[in-house]
């Protein structure tokens, strides 16, 4: 190996090993740049799979006009399938491994990449949860081993971790790096360290939201549109483990679990008995929603609301910030009537929710707690009210829900219902994960604005999780966390001390 850096127009070749989703899609990429690939699966079956999954997105873009037909045909002429590995790969100035997640396998594949590739290979691995200085210690030249890590779909989708070991040459890392940009992505650089920085901060999120869901903190429809509504995300924690597979979430948990330890990282029960179940998600037919058949799960709920009773007086009980005057006069427009204290011929009581105190406090103080719901109100500003998290202590009455739920249609309120913890359903989410970007920064692992990036970019946030934190303001996250950790005692949503110390010096993340 030369300590120099191999630019990106001296790889011309490019051998992609496992022509699945990811790799059919990273095949894609590289021959569409201009360059040679020898596209390489195991046997003859799924080398024909792979390429026509590959030959159809083609055919998409010819049909939607990025591609002329031409253009697919000289894109088609660049590519050599075999099944033949030794063969493949000899000429090959780089070699992208994205075989399954079994480290046996890449370990047998990589001892075979040894004695085929030239010295100067660089050898590339797009695992997303294995160890890939384990991979590289086992081979000949572990300098020019390090991890590509492309999201799916690889044409589409901007970000790739590129991944160096204590192993892997500065150059090796720099080359990769070149290339990826020559490729019109955004790399982020960082060391081997399990999950990397996507995975490593949205998988406990999205485990999280499993243990919120057992633990009836909210329905599933409730907890993904505190999300998607609530934060902006693209989608909700359990739609989205119903897209990528719960099977593959489970697996990359457990790779956590064992690097970090941890309350964070140990798998909810519930998602390991939906595993046990095989209830993957999409590509099962089922995970935390029945993907077969037609009817929105959530229209029986709809039918529901509307035939709820609305009640006839509210009590609004009013606070020194005036939160809730605007719901009043909505709720007198309404043409419901608003009483300041409760009475025996009030049907809903409002009190103003805080994530960091019980609502059901404010319950007792206002002498009527069966008939207490608290409301919050997240993303408001510019004119818009944003999400109505509705908030019910436990003593809450069965048709208090119900209520609040058709107060809130009538209203045109988007509204959850949260269970009565700290946090609720939308902080509680955030603010675990923002502590999670945190303690990466605090670790030197990735910087701030690498953080956010990678998150925006791999995930579809329309704010990196650090400005976000800003935001909202780390006082006040680190006020929510405290309140969480004292309520459930876990010792995950401890601050840590740089969050800490951040929110008693006023400082921000992202300047």
């Amino acid at each position: 190996m030369t300590n120099s850096v191999i630019q990106p127009a001296d790889i011309r070749e490019v051998a992609v090993i496992g022509l699945g989703l990811m790799g059919s899609g990273i095949a894609e990429l590289i021959v569409r740049s201009g360059r040679r690939v020898v596209a390489i699966e195991i046997n003859q079956t799924f080398l024909d799979q792979g390429m026509a999954r590959l030959r159809g997105s083609l055919d998409r873009a010819v049909s939607r006009g990025k591609l002329t037909d031409t253009a697919r045909d000289e894109i088609l002429a660049r590519i050599r399938p075999t099944d033949d590995i030794p063969a493949g790969v000899a000429g090959a100035d780089l070699v992208i491994e994205a075989i399954p997640e079994r480290m046996e396998l890449k370990r047998t594949l990589f001892d075979q990449l040894d004695e085929a590739c030239r010295a100067d290979t660089i050898l590339a691995t797009n695992t997303s949860s294995l160890s890939i200085t384990e991979i590289a210690g086992a081979t000949r030249y572990p300098p020019r081993v390090a991890g590509l890590h492309f999201f799916n779909p690889a044409p589409v989708m901007k970000l790739v971790e590129v991944i160096s070991t204590v192993l892997t040459s500065p150059e090796t890392a720099e080359t990769l790096t070149l290339l990826t940009r020559e490729l019109r992505k955004t790399p982020v650089q960082v060391n081997d360290r399990a999950g990397f920085i996507v995975n490593a901060l949205l998988v406990p999120y999205l485990n999280h939201a499993v243990r919120l869901l057992e633990t009836a903190q909210g329905t599933r429809e409730d907890i993904d549109r505190a999300a998607h509504v609530g934060l902006g995300l693209p989608m909700g924690p359990l739609t989205l483990l119903d897209l990528i597979g719960l099977d593959t979430s489970l697996a990359v948990l457990e790779v956590l679990q064992a690097e970090f330890g941890g309350t964070r990282y140990a798998p909810a029960p519930l998602l390991r008995k939906l595993c046990d179940a095989r209830l993957f998600g999409r590509k099962s037919g089922r995970g935390f929603y029945d993907y077969r058949h037609n009817t929105p799960a959530a229209a029986a709920e709809d039918d529901d609301l509307a035939a709820a009773p609305l009640p006839a007086e509210v009590a609004v009980i009013r606070d020194p910030d005036g939160l809730l005057d605007e719901l009043a006069s909505d709720i007198t427009a309404a043409g419901i009537s608003v009483v300041p204290q409760p009475s025996p011929d009030t049907g809903l009581v409002i009190v103003v929710a805080d994530p960091k105190h019980r609502v059901l406090d404010a319950a007792l103080a206002v002498g009527h707690p069966a008939d207490v719901v608290g409301i919050h109100f997240i993303g408001a500003g510019d004119g818009k009210r944003g999400l109505a998290e509705l908030v019910l202590p436990d003593v809450t009455a069965a048709g208090t829900a119900d209520k609040a739920r058709a107060l809130a249609a009538r209203l045109s309120l988007d509204a959850v219902i949260s269970r009565d913890r700290p946090g609720f359903l939308t902080e509680a989410l955030a603010y675990a994960q923002f502590n999670d970007a945190v303690r990466m920064f605090q670790d030197g692992y990735a910087s701030p604005a690498d953080i956010d990036t990678a998150m925006m970019l791999g995930c579809g946030y329309p704010r990196g999780p650090l400005q976000m934190l800003d935001d909202a303001g780390p006082a006040h996250v680190v006020s929510v966390l405290e309140a969480m950790h004292a309520a459930t005692g876990d010792q995950a949503f401890t601050p840590v001390p740089l969050l800490a110390e951040y929110a008693t010096a006023g400082s921000r993340f992202r300047s």
